[in-house]
């Protein structure tokens, strides 16, 4: 009877032994999940930088007014051609008009600064400045076929007022009404002829647009259509030879170039 008591003493500490292991072995299972829950965590992604505090030359930021409005000052470099259009001429020899004699005078392109502000969204005023060398013959009549007169460097400069049509929008084409005063200098007659001649000046009208092509940049294309006189006269040494000469010359001006808006 002992020995049976023994035996299933046995028994159930054995039993007791199992339980145990299998109670640490469920135990243990919580444990090695929060391993994986406990896992490093990658490091959050650095925020983007903010730039709209600064913004480069050759840039269209959020801070980039766009288009042209009141207190916008812009420079702008432009290639010019002008091509006179030698409308009505007079010519007379010695007091005796010429009949059937007119002049011309050859086209030229030369670079143009123009400067132009905003004085309110639509309305600007603008100055241009540029100077050209232009050759000028006599044709027809008792001049002949061709007789080379001399040359003349022109500066017109012209004041324009410009309604635009489209303030603070990319593409903006406008009109404009102007006063020209043109100055001919550095005048040297052909033939030992000496040449010379008076102030003019005029009215002029222009169509052209502006185009924000990129932040404070812009495509510009202008024509204008000047109307002013020429008033010559050119003579021998000796004085024997006086020449006069009453010229329309009425310049068409064609330019195209980039600006700047400050």
């Amino acid at each position: 009877m002992m020995k049976t008591g023994s035996f299933l003493a046995a028994t159930l500490l054995a039993a007791s032994a199992l339980c145990g292991a299998a109670h640490a072995q469920t135990a243990s299972a919580p444990a090695a999940a929060s391993a994986y829950v406990n896992a490093p965590v990658a490091a959050p992604i650095a925020p983007p930088v903010d730039r709209s505090g600064h913004c480069g030359i050759f840039e269209t930021c959020s801070s980039t007014k766009i288009g042209l409005g009141r207190g916008d000052f812009m420079v702008r470099l432009s290639g010019v051609g002008i091509l006179p259009q030698d409308r009505d001429s007079k010519v007379s020899l010695n007091g005796q008009r010429l009949p059937g004699a007119h002049i011309s005078t050859t086209n030229q392109a030369m670079p143009e600064l123009t400067l132009e502000y905003f004085l309110t969204d639509n309305l600007s005023l603008d100055l241009i400045a540029t100077s050209t060398r232009h050759e000028v013959s006599g044709h027809g009549g008792a001049l002949g076929a061709k007789t080379d007169v001399g040359s003349a460097w022109v500066l017109p400069p012209t004041l324009t007022v410009a309604w635009h049509f489209r303030p603070h929008k990319r593409f903006n084409p406008y009109v404009g009404l102007g006063a020209n005063l043109t100055w001919f200098h550095s005048m040297h007659g052909a033939n030992g002829l000496k040449l010379n001649s008076g102030f003019t000046g005029g009215p002029s009208v222009n169509v052209g647009f502006d185009y924000q092509i990129v932040g404070n940049w812009f495509f510009n294309a202008d024509v204008k259509q000047v109307f002013m006189r020429m008033h010559a006269w050119a003579q021998d040494p000796a004085e024997t030879i006086r020449i006069r000469a009453h010229e329309s010359l009425d310049p068409t001006v064609v330019s195209a170039g980039i600006a700047y808006r400050f």
